[in-house]
């Protein structure tokens, strides 16, 4: 008989926190216990539509285990926020890290309660490497770390109060601390760790994705920085220690390639954006064009390596290795390709013609298409001769055009709208053309509100052929108010105008009619 369990979902957090909910008990518990947990899970509730609270239970019978507050998890809505404060005792070698953790009040639950946080602790010394941990005083309580003799250089601290503390021992320097490694709890982590030592954590930290989410809090601030400084009319310079970091992981090859592709990548501008208390998309595309430029033009040598290490003729393998490589050579392409330069145009177009796989032959399309030119126009026109009669990758040949940035690409994406491979009747041509260019926070943006008045154009045709797509595209509008007040004017001409139309199906009047009064 075949194994079918039903869990009810609590609440909508508990439904967009299930899956790490579920995977902080195996942080908790280990592999093993974990598998003990879901032996004795099956056992009782095989066949039956069972609760969070049996999945709990199965959890803690197993494993004779103390989770305490665990279930407000499921019963509380919101993501914690735990703040982290840091201090270091040289006289007593002891390492102090103190917890704070609050859910911000939601409709319906003003007062929320702590619960039980999983936090992956590691401590990396001067040098850069894992300290082992020997123990750590919590409730004035000894704990020992140490396994079997074993070094033991992460540990899981278990948080489940409004504030307490852990002091470890034995610490003969002033260490790094690493957080939340492997995303231990999804939470929001706030800390006093500083700068330097974020860019410390981005060169040496052993745990990947603590490594990833220091460059990424770095990137944040410093694209941030940069946009300041360009709007003041400032010249933009990279920090060299950013330059480092990436440097270091690029020239590391016992890192796992998927990562490294990983943390080579810069926060999307629409990231940037919803950080900024008025959006400014020409100031962060011109940011983070000058930033994947700078590290091209620095790393070049680097880039160039990746590339010829991680080109391959045989036939293609879906695993990791491979997805790995494909992925770190295509992003290594799409930086060089950025500088503009016809050596790294036909380097991308040999990449290109080379490629076995439409991973390979997509990316380095992808990566010529960055820059207008004829080499853009002739590469574009063959894919498309290739693939034409597959309309998903065509689907994917008509996104890749509507959502670039180069300048006046309005013009281009009027002429798709009279190619062979696109029709206004065809949903899904329509997100990926329409939707596409909405992607483009450069020209649908543009000061001019020429992008605004396209969409609307083809809001009211699509209007009286699909109202449920019409209305889909036309929540593009709906952020208006985040910009300057130059384009809030241009975009709610163009919301008034839509709403104001005779005729106008009821769909598309509710999403503009919303997105006028938000």
């Amino acid at each position: 008989m075949s194994t079918h369990v039903s869990m009810a979902v609590c609440s909508y957090d508990a439904l967009y926190q299930g899956a790490e909910v579920v995977r902080m008990y195996k942080t908790l518990l280990g592999s093993e216990g974990f598998r003990k947990g879901m032996d004795l899970y099956f056992k009782r509730h095989d066949g039956q539509a069972v609760t969070c609270e049996d999945f709990y239970a199965a959890m803690r019978d197993a494993n004779n285990a103390d989770f305490a507050n665990f279930l407000l998890w499921y019963s509380q809505a919101g993501t914690p926020i735990v703040n982290v404060k840091t201090s270091y005792n040289p006289e007593a070698h002891t390492f102090s890290l103190k917890f704070s953790q609050e859910i911000p009040p939601t409709p319906g639950q003003s007062v929320k309660e702590p619960v039980f946080i999983p936090v992956a602790v590691g401590l990396l010394d001067s040098t850069g490497k894992d300290i082992p941990l020997s123990a750590f005083y919590h409730d004035g309580i000894l704990e020992s770390v140490s396994s079997k003799d074993l070094s033991v250089f992460t540990t899981i601290l278990r948080v489940t109060k409004k504030e307490e503390e852990f002091v470890f021992t034995d610490i003969f320097e002033r260490p790094v601390p690493s957080l939340l490694r492997g995303y231990s709890a999804p939470i929001r982590l706030e800390s006093d760790i500083t700068d330097d030592d974020l860019f410390f954590l981005l060169a040496n930290d052993s745990d990947e994705f603590n490594r990833w989410e220091a460059g990424q809090i770095l990137a944040r601030k410093l694209m941030l920085n940069l946009v300041d400084d360009f709007q003041q009319d400032k010249p933009l310079v990279l920090n060299p220690s950013f330059v480092d970091g990436f440097k270091r992981i690029l020239s590391n090859s016992s890192l796992d390639k998927e990562f490294v592709a990983k943390a080579i990548t810069l926060p999307g501008e629409g990231e940037i954006m919803d950080l900024m208390e008025v959006a400014d998309p020409d100031a962060v595309h011109a940011v983070r064009t000058f930033i994947r430029k700078q590290l091209a033009s620095e790393l070049k040598a680097e880039f160039l390596g990746i590339v010829k290490n991680n080109r391959s003729s045989e036939e293609y393998v879906f695993n990791h290795q491979n997805l790995g490589r494909r992925a770190l050579k295509n992003v290594a392409i799409a930086y060089l390709a950025s500088l503009e330069d016809e050596e790294f145009t036909n380097l991308a177009l040999g990449e290109y013609k080379a490629a076995t796989n439409l991973t390979e032959q997509f990316a380095a399309l992808a990566a010529i298409a960055q820059n207008p030119g004829k080499a853009r126009d002739d590469v574009l026109a063959d894919f498309y001769g290739k693939w034409q009669d597959d309309f998903l990758v065509v689907n994917k040949w008509l996104s890749l055009q509507a959502v670039s940035d180069i300048p006046g690409n309005l013009d281009n994406v009027r002429k798709l709208l009279n190619h062979p491979a696109f029709d206004l009747r065809n949903p899904n041509k329509v997100y990926s053309l329409i939707g596409g260019f909405c992607g483009s926070l450069v020209n649908f943006h543009a000061k001019d509100g020429s992008g605004y008045q396209f969409l609307g154009e083809i809001v009211l045709q699509l209007d009286k052929i699909n109202p449920q797509v019409a209305s889909r595209i036309v929540s593009s509008f709906s952020r208006w108010k985040r910009y300057d007040e130059n384009r809030q004017k241009l975009a709610k001409a163009q919301l008034e105008k839509i709403v104001s139309s005779n005729g106008l199906s009821e769909n598309v009047f509710e999403i503009a009619s919303k997105s006028l009064a938000a």
